[in-house]
């Protein structure tokens, strides 16, 4: 059975991406629900991230006789039907057990890239297996280069074509949320947690299934599956090194497609093409990281102008509607890229809820388009 059998139920059910969250967050365990939801500090970024966007507005044109929206594009030399993709998100068996599977398949069967974490709960290996030729690896930086250069190994062989280096994890946040929700590395079984597992069966049922959620890519060279024994791994061998050089070393090394993740300021967008990166992707990591940081949405135009069409812009962070992605395309952005909502929509759904969230996204990014009267992304563009 398809999704498209399912599409007209689950359009008048779910019409927006708020609508799967809601259901969402009463599938999933509480704890599960705020490690996926939370930022850091007071989270004032979070709130920032969508505020910024309503800011944002468009004059309309009229009597323009029928219009169909076309939101084709190309990217690294790729011809997608529309301008998004599944950005990283670590952890994600937390969220649902082989979530990243089933976003890996969704991405194969729609033909958008999906972006797998180096702390994700299944390996390349696995996801390798379903992604087809949509896969990109995102990589934590590890200390060791030789440790980089083996997860870049195992990521190409798996199939995986390109390569998102993430600046902006200095050092891991203190998501002070997730603490209060009981988040603990590694997961300890409280009569809370046993709680919680009963209210929420299915999700009890499928991780029972899977097993509980384990960093599966890194704990090879941590040489055991100990959950906390591997979180120490990560915390000590991932990250708080990277540099200019240490991306040119990757570029060589990877020989395809190199993307920096986490860039906010024009300055470092100039200085990544002069290290030789491919592409551009701004993100304040989703509101996780730094809660001090801008907005998204409000440095896009400025990196954009320096970017000057050099190398393609990838935009994350506060996307919830096909009308924030017409926003970012209008400030510059080439292709947006989406995390949560692609979970939501896996929690809420299962297998087709991906397909879900691609057709609320695209259906009323071409909506909006209309209602403002232009035809095609480079039109949308040209009103800048």
């Amino acid at each position: 059975m398809s999704y498209k059998k399912h599409q007209p139920k689950y359009s008048n059910q779910f019409p927006a991406i708020e609508d799967l969250a809601k259901k969402a967050k009463k599938r999933i365990p509480h704890v599960s629900w705020e490690y996926l939801e939370s930022g850091t500090g007071d989270e004032a970024l979070l709130e920032l991230n969508r505020e910024a966007f309503k800011a944002i507005q468009f004059t309309p044109r009229f009597c323009k006789g029928h219009l169909e929206a076309n939101i084709s594009t190309s990217l690294f030399g790729k011809h997608y039907s529309s301008p998004i993709g599944i950005a990283p998100v670590g952890l994600t068996g937390l969220i649902w057990p082989k979530a990243e599977l089933i976003l890996a398949s969704a991405a194969n069967r729609l033909q958008l890239p999906f972006c797998l974490s180096t702390v994700a709960t299944e390996t390349p290996e696995q996801v390798g297996s379903v992604v087809g030729e949509q896969g990109w690896f995102q990589l934590y930086p590890p200390k060791s280069l030789d440790l980089a250069y083996e997860l870049l190994d195992r990521a190409k062989q798996s199939g995986f074509h390109t390569l998102v280096i993430t600046a902006d994890v200095p050092m891991a946040s203190r998501r002070e949320r997730t603490k209060r929700a009981g988040m603990r590395m590694p997961p300890k079984i409280t009569a809370g947690l046993i709680w919680d597992g009963i209210k929420h069966p299915f999700w009890s049922l499928q991780t029972l299934q899977r097993g509980l959620p384990r960093l599966r890519t890194v704990e090879t060279y941590a040489d055991q599956t100990d959950f906390k024994f591997v979180s120490g791994f990560v915390g000590n061998r991932l990250g708080g090194t990277l540099d200019w050089e240490y991306c040119k070393a990757l570029k060589s090394y990877w020989e395809g497609t190199v993307i920096i993740k986490g860039i906010l300021h024009p300055k470092d967008a100039e200085m990544a093409i002069e290290a030789g990166m491919d592409g551009i992707w701004i993100s304040n990591h989703g509101g996780r990281q730094f809660n001090g940081a801008p907005a998204s949405i409000e440095v896009l135009s400025d990196v954009a102008a320096m970017v000057s069409k050099q190398v393609p812009i990838l935009f994350d962070s506060g996307v919830r509607t096909g009308l924030d992605v017409m926003r970012a395309l209008y400030l510059g952005a080439d292709f947006v890229m989406l995390g949560r909502p692609f979970l939501y929509g896996v929690a809420a759904i299962g297998k087709y809820g991906p397909d879900h969230v691609a057709h609320i996204l695209n259906d009323d990014l071409k909506n909006n388009m209309v209602q403002l009267g232009v035809r095609t992304i480079e039109e949308l563009k040209s009103l800048s």
